[in-house]
């Protein structure tokens, strides 16, 4: 027996309608495609005709759209389609919710948001627990939203310096074969979170500070042996280190300081059959208060939409038996 076919009406008005169709309509397209409903925008206001379950979900996700771009907000492809999951999943989550937590801006003026669900649960992680892992696939924000939430915790006092680190292991190529000195060789390694801190701070007010040592970027071999107090730490690439680089870096912090460690466990580039420590790490301290573990996963990728088909697709292959994978000899 087909649904009953029904006809819903949403008041548009026109200054928002471009915004929320797209380019060339491409935004009503996917939501027509996707949920089998027709579209009909005439006179400010928009029809919706199709099935009765299919209409309720693309009225809600036209208003929350609505919302979005009433908001001030630019939409973009990923809030369609994130809105269009949300809304499949039948979630309680919403875009507007997320678009009201505002981090900070860049130094042109962007405002920094979580924009999935599972960002919004690693900045409220963030701003209540002292040491917090961001564990995910590449272009869930992890690293970039704990720059942000450092800067913001800088600028508000709130911490009196930053410390940005990552492990200096060679993703196939040899750090000693790099010209220049030490510097030289690490500074391709610490590049993704200088020009994070470019973007949010601006390259006069990084180097200002960089220069009174209250930003620092180094390499965790430069940890050791320290305590590092009143400080924001931020640890990325996590998935890089050895467990006992790991307790090293964790063992450092002292009173006053917030601890961001992020990390993709599918990127490992440590030496065949050597643990990482971040998967150690989860093991190891899971049940202690206080620390807390936020797994993002492709759903939460906010980069170009054909990075979360290229996530999509290494999870789905990752799952395979091995006995699949392999090629005869």
């Amino acid at each position: 027996m087909s649904s009953t076919i029904i006809e819903k009406v949403i008041d548009l008005p026109a200054e928002y309608a471009g915004n929320i169709f797209g380019q060339f309509d491409a935004h009503m397209k996917l939501l027509e495609r996707t949920l089998r409903v027709t579209l009909v925008f005439r006179d400010g206001v928009l029809k919706i005709v199709g099935p009765q379950a299919a209409a309720a979900k693309a009225e809600s996700v036209i208003r929350e759209l609505l919302e979005l771009a009433k908001r001030g907000n630019t939409i973009t492809m990923q809030n369609v389609t994130y809105a269009l999951s949300l809304t499949m999943e039948e979630s309680s989550g919403s875009l507007v919710e997320m678009d009201r937590d505002l981090i900070c801006h860049t130094i042109n003026g962007r405002p920094i948001k979580p924009k999935t669900l599972g960002q919004k649960k690693y900045v409220d992680e963030i701003r209540s627990k002292m040491i917090v892992f961001g564990v995910g696939p590449a272009g869930t924000g992890k690293t970039y939203l704990a720059i942000a939430m450092a800067v913001t915790a800088f600028r508000n006092d709130e911490v009196s310096r930053i410390i940005l680190t990552r492990p200096a292991i060679e993703a196939g190529e040899k750090l000693g074969f790099l010209p220049g000195d030490l510097q030289s060789k690490v500074d391709p390694y610490l590049r993704p979170l200088y020009d994070a801190l470019y973007q949010i701070m601006g390259p006069e007010s990084f180097a200002k500070n960089m220069e009174k040592g209250l930003i620092e970027v180094a390499p965790l071999a430069y940890m050791r042996g320290r305590t590092l107090d009143n400080a924001f730490i931020i640890l990325d690439e996590a998935q890089n280190t050895t467990p006992a680089q790991m307790k090293m870096f964790l063992t450092r912090i002292g009173f006053g300081s917030k601890v961001i460690v992020t990390g993709d466990s599918s990127q490992k580039d440590l030496p065949h059959g050597t643990k990482s420590g971040l998967e150690v790490a989860e093991q190891v301290l899971k049940k202690i208060e206080d620390i807390a573990f936020c797994q993002l996963t492709s759903k939460d990728v906010v980069r170009h939409p054909l990075v979360q088909k290229i996530v999509q697709a290494y999870e789905a292959y990752e799952k395979k038996p091995r006995n699949t994978r392999s090629t005869r000899r």
